[in-house]
């Protein structure tokens, strides 16, 4: 049975923080945010904003766009990172919120979960709903898979300059007009690490951005390679000679914690991938400098990026790679779309991957491209540590739903903050009655309980 994802919304908050005006403020250069790590503006939740109400409100758009009823949803899973219980779902929370729209009971024979595994776990979610309706238990209905996500570190920090917020929705089904996923070739690998956690209590992370940086690659190269096996054996890609897997996905969606990850985790596969083939040579001989190798090349992560050497000659090579044409058609072509609404947004950690994915249609449709039947490959991450490579199939009815994609019309009007108001927000000392914007139509956070035998209840209402 077929099964994929239908129709696709987002959910982004309407106040931003303009990368320069940062930059400057925080003594560093605009040049490497904007070009060294691809940011130009970063969304920031409002006062009366968390990650349970933009999902919400993604859920209530993509509902309303589709003309669906409750009765129409059979399951509605959250997945995030920026839990705020330990316990309590967040999927209720969101069930709670559109019942005031739907009424009281419109959806308790919706089943769901709250998912959890960094940036993955939305990932996890699509291929257990997938599935789901693969087995035929979803009688004909829809599933809601929403990621939603708030990517906040300590102010000061060298992750300050990678925040954002949104959610992303996908509805999925067994008829799917946008993309329908490729049965038995999802491949995972997984890992005990501790390269990017934040422990119970803590609101932002404890990250160890190098160390996570290159497990990132290597677990996701894993990931491939196990997907690749997969593809062959079941046919469903056959490789010529001198082919790679690369030239059977005519796009690659790749998790942005910042868009310019996604050049160097895109660099990073290409190389694996060229190595052993003919055209390694000549790309060598363009290149002029013979790839290095670490001094241990079996050692560990900590070894590999303690060889200060190899690490400086690693990154020189990589930069006259992507320089090389062969190079850039790759990353032009398959990849360079999906970065596109990255750098206006931010890091959406879970969410990252599909507005990726949701910013690649719009741009490559703005081309003049025909995308059916064009094979979209997935590479996603989550520290601690996990990756999953999946692809899906461009449907012939993709035109109903991208002709009308427009990101800027989408998120909206915005409103630049300053610093100050940043930072107000940043450190929680703006209470939801006091929030910037008193926004119409949308789900908002009023408060949350302190007392001892209610603490942590959370009240939202419908802003009408």
């Amino acid at each position: 049975m077929a099964a994929g994802i239908d129709d696709i919304s987002i959910y982004i908050p309407s106040l931003y923080i303009d990368a320069a005006d940062f930059a400057e403020a925080r003594g560093l250069d605009p040049v490497k945010l904007q070009k060294g790590l691809g940011v130009s503006q970063m969304a920031i939740v409002d006062a009366n904003q968390d990650p349970a109400c933009l999902a919400a409100n993604a859920c209530l758009k993509i509902m309303q766009k589709n003309k669906l009823s409750p009765e129409d949803i059979g399951r509605l899973y959250v997945s995030t990172e920026s839990s705020f219980d330990e316990s309590k779902a967040m999927n209720s929370y969101v069930v709670g919120m559109l019942e005031q729209v739907y009424g009281q009971g419109a959806f308790e024979h919706c089943g769901g979960v709250e998912t959890k595994f960094a940036c993955v776990s939305g990932s996890y979610a699509l291929y257990d709903n997938t599935n789901w309706i693969r087995a035929g238990e979803s009688e004909g209905k829809h599933a809601l898979v929403v990621v939603s996500d708030i990517a906040k570190y300590d102010m000061g920090s060298s992750g300050e300059m990678t925040q954002g917020a949104g959610a992303v929705v996908m509805l999925l089904n067994d008829n799917p007009r946008l993309l329908s996923f490729d049965p038995k070739v999802t491949s995972t690998s997984i890992k005990d690490e501790y390269d990017f956690y934040r422990p119970f209590g803590k609101e932002t992370p404890i990250v160890h951005g190098q160390y996570s940086n290159l497990l990132y690659l290597i677990q996701v190269r894993k990931a491939a390679d196990a997907y690749k096996k997969k593809a062959i054996a079941t046919g469903l890609i056959k490789l010529e000679s001198g082919e790679t897997i690369l030239d059977h996905l005519d796009y690659i969606n790749l998790h942005l914690p910042y868009s310019n990850m996604g050049k160097k985790a895109l660099a990073y596969w290409v190389r694996h991938e060229w190595r052993q083939l003919p055209r390694w040579k000549r790309i060598l001989q363009e290149i002029g400098i013979d790839e290095p190798i670490p001094k241990d090349p079996r050692g560990t992560i900590e070894s590999v990026l303690g060889d200060e050497e190899f690490m400086a000659k690693d990154h020189e090579f990589t930069k006259l790679f992507t320089q090389t044409h062969e190079y850039q058609e790759v990353y032009e072509s398959k990849l360079a779309s999906s970065l596109i609404a990255s750098s206006m947004i931010g890091n959406l950690y879970t969410a990252s991957l599909y507005l990726g994915f949701r910013s690649s249609l719009e741009f490559e449709y703005q081309k003049g491209i025909d995308l059916e039947g064009k094979r979209i490959g997935f590479g996603s991450y989550g520290s601690g540590s996990s990756a999953m490579v999946f692809s899906g199939v461009v449907q012939p009815e993709y035109e109903d739903i991208v002709k009308n994609m427009n990101l800027e019309m989408e998120i909206g009007p915005r409103r630049k903050l300053t610093l100050d108001e940043y930072e107000d927000l940043h450190e929680n000392k703006i209470t939801p009655d006091n929030s910037m914007l008193n926004k119409k139509k949308e789900f908002v956070l009023v408060d949350v309980k302190t007392e001892t035998e209610s603490r942590g209840e959370r009240r939202y209402i419908f802003n009408e």
